[in-house]
């Protein structure tokens, strides 16, 4: 069969390269064509447009960046329209795929498919409607969007287990570096690391990586303070924002580093549940601009009490969340040293992510989704 996917950044180009790995196993004569990145491309197919040429983040960019936007979003109409494949697999990026639902839907007969479904539990949760309409199979990888859709909605989805379990599992299974071969083998001291995981995109490394390194200096002349380089962000970028501060950028060893560290502060995002599954204590750090509006805003528009997936997934306070008026260099160098240093709140960080990961489940998300998905395709064929 034929299948059309569209990710819009990083982490969609992993966990969509997977997906079709194990469509490929139950599908042996599986094609496929995609917008997406170098990891999609190593498993085959066609690629159409990279996602780079899409990952615009913010209102500003994003209104200046509208021709391209809208001419990659008919290029990509278009290309389905005349390869008509048997599904499309939209994977998260709901502010581009959703309207390709919305196209297909209206102009031809092909299934939609949806792999990580868009975060609309948190804001902008109309677009349930659009997702009624226009996506006939939704494939949820966080535990608790059962509820929210199936229960609150009456909109039947898959819970297939979280990709993100996946990738650390085959990684602790193949990696076996201990701690003097990893800071030996890229130059770094043999001291405690704390592990700084700034953001992906270039905004977020702006906004974040400075204070995160000013609170963090606190520990310096114990600990040695370790960056996780973002796939496709310079060097020269990071130390841009990082100055003459004591601190070490590493790219693609984002896993090492994690199963290495003593603490961690990060970013909100997928890099949090990363850090839980290594069972690194963190503290979840997000810059905002106008901080105290935000502050407000987070109170009484965002439909969820956390923004951290940790959090979300264990469905109480796990990890600390300093994010718009709280997340001050005074806030973030009090937490670090409750991680390095304080039992008790090891102790609870342990038991929060032991909780978070039984309620993720077993590894197998992408076989079980590629499963489901063949079967579904199947069963309207026959």
């Amino acid at each position: 069969m034929k299948y059309y996917l569209i990710v819009g950044e990083a982490s969609g180009d992993l966990h969509a390269s997977h997906l079709m790995a194990a469509l490929q196993r139950e599908d042996p004569q599986a094609e496929f064509r995609f917008f997406g990145g170098d990891l999609m491309a190593a498993v085959g197919g066609t690629r159409v447009k990279h996602y780079k040429d899409l990952a615009y983040m913010g209102f500003i960019p994003v209104l200046l960046h509208l021709r391209t936007i809208f001419a990659a979003m008919k290029q990509c109409k278009d290309d389905i329209t005349a390869w008509h494949p048997d599904v499309v697999i939209l994977v998260d990026y709901p502010g581009f795929n959703l309207k390709i639902a919305k196209h297909v839907h209206a102009h031809t007969d092909i299934p939609v498919y949806y792999y990580i479904s868009p975060k609309i539990w948190a804001w902008k949760e109309y677009r349930i409607k659009n997702i009624r309409r226009d996506v006939d199979e939704l494939f949820s990888i966080l535990p608790f969007e059962v509820d929210f859709f199936e229960r609150k909605h009456g909109y039947p989805i898959h819970y297939v287990g979280n990709p993100t379990v996946d990738e650390v599992e085959a990684f602790k299974a193949s990696y076996a570096g201990t701690f003097d071969e990893f800071v030996a083998s890229n130059g770094l001291e043999d001291k405690p690391i704390v592990a700084l995981l700034a953001g992906s995109r270039k905004q977020e490394i702006k906004d974040n990586l400075p204070d995160m390194i000013r609170a963090a200096s606190s520990v310096a002349g114990d600990c040695q303070l370790v960056v996780a380089g973002a796939p496709g962000i310079e060097a020269d970028y990071y130390r841009l924002y990082a100055g003459n501060a004591p601190v070490k950028v590493l790219f693609g060893q984002t896993y090492p580093l994690l199963s290495h560290a003593t603490a961690a502060l990060v970013t909100s995002g997928t890099a949090t549940l990363e850090a839980a599954l290594f069972r690194v204590p963190q503290a979840v750090c997000y810059h905002t601009p106008l901080p105290k509006l935000i502050a407000f805003l987070k109170r009484h528009v965002l439909k969820v009490p956390y923004i951290s997936l940790v959090n979300l997934i264990a469905g109480k306070e796990v990890v600390r969340e300093l994010v718009a008026d709280t997340m001050t260099v005074e806030q973030m160098r009090g937490e670090l040293q409750r991680l390095l240093h304080d039992p008790k709140r090891k102790n609870e960080l342990r038991d929060g992510y032991d909780e978070m990961a039984r309620r993720l489940g077993e590894p197998g998300a992408p076989m079980r989704a590629a499963r489901q998905m063949v079967g579904l395709l199947q069963k309207a064929h026959s």
